[in-house]
């Protein structure tokens, strides 16, 4: 499809809801499909046989906190998803992702393009390690990432797939990723990151070693009664050490199988169709 193709069909989408479905499978290749992310009608281009996003990318997005003007970085951004989300919820002047898988940086970018925000959500391909010669040093605001949860030691199938990419860290590692957030970081910008409570004692080391103070936590819980299984961080670069412990986010309301998520959460997924979505596990696909 050519480039003023599918400019004249975004800005078709965009003053014709009746046809946007309809026009937004042309942006579709084999084996994709379209899911609908319940904020602004924006929707998201994903291939299962890669990685879609999972629960942790929709807390990251709802607990990163973008002020009106802002610049954000996402790094390890997948399919986009994070930037776009950022941009329904906030008036942020500028989303960028940084992805090192090709086929994902397509799909962002097409997804940016149907929903006609590509002047501000940008996904570019690169690797992280190499994020201060993609992007000016010190140049955003706020840093988001939702990383490989897994050391490359642990449950490693003998390969490179994507999904085993995008699980445990064989191309970067939590150093990596905490070394790049701090060299993007304007001094005061914010790093934002979904990871394992398991993980804390590295983390918390890792972004003091960068110079990220840690400045506000919240643990989430499958269910009240239940071990944690994420962890949401927001560090400063060059902040003081103080930090803030937020109560507990809860994410289903009962063990009784109905899928039922708390207010809270729904609140977050901001969405018109919960029961299409309670019938899904939470188990992230990380």
């Amino acid at each position: 499809m050519e480039m003023q193709t599918e400019m004249e069909t975004a800005e078709t989408m965009q003053s014709n809801p009746e046809e946007k479905r309809q026009n937004a499978q042309e942006y579709l290749r084999d084996g994709e499909r379209l899911d609908d992310l319940q904020r602004d009608g924006y929707q998201i281009i994903q291939n299962p046989r890669l990685f879609c996003f999972g629960m942790d990318a929709v807390l990251l997005s709802s607990f990163a906190v973008v002020k009106p003007g802002e610049k954000v970085l996402d790094l390890c951004s997948g399919n986009g998803v994070i930037p776009i989300l950022l941009k329904a919820k906030s008036r942020g002047k500028m989303f960028s992702g940084l992805e090192i898988n090709e086929m994902n940086v397509d799909m962002a970018r097409r997804s940016a393009l149907l929903n006609g925000i590509e002047d501000s959500v940008r996904v570019v391909q690169g690797d992280i390690k190499e994020a201060d010669r993609i992007f000016p040093a010190a140049s955003f605001d706020v840093v988001t990432c939702n990383p490989p949860y897994m050391t490359g030691g642990r449950g490693l199938l003998n390969e490179k797939s994507d999904r085993a990419i995008a699980r445990h860290e064989l191309l970067c590692t939590f150093e990596d990723v905490a070394h790049s957030a701090q060299r993007m970081l304007r001094p005061g910008g914010r790093f934002y990151l979904v990871h394992r409570p398991s993980r804390l004692p590295q983390i918390i080391r890792n972004l003091c070693a960068c110079g990220l103070e840690p400045k506000r936590m919240r643990l989430v819980y499958p269910f009240s009664d239940k071990e944690a299984n994420m962890v949401l961080i927001e560090s400063a670069r060059g902040g003081r050490p103080e930090m803030k412990l937020e109560k507990p986010l809860i994410i289903y309301r009962s063990h009784d199988g109905s899928g039922v998520y708390t207010d809270e959460v729904r609140e977050m997924y901001n969405m018109q169709k919960m029961k299409e979505h309670e019938e899904t596990a939470l188990t992230c696909r990380k």
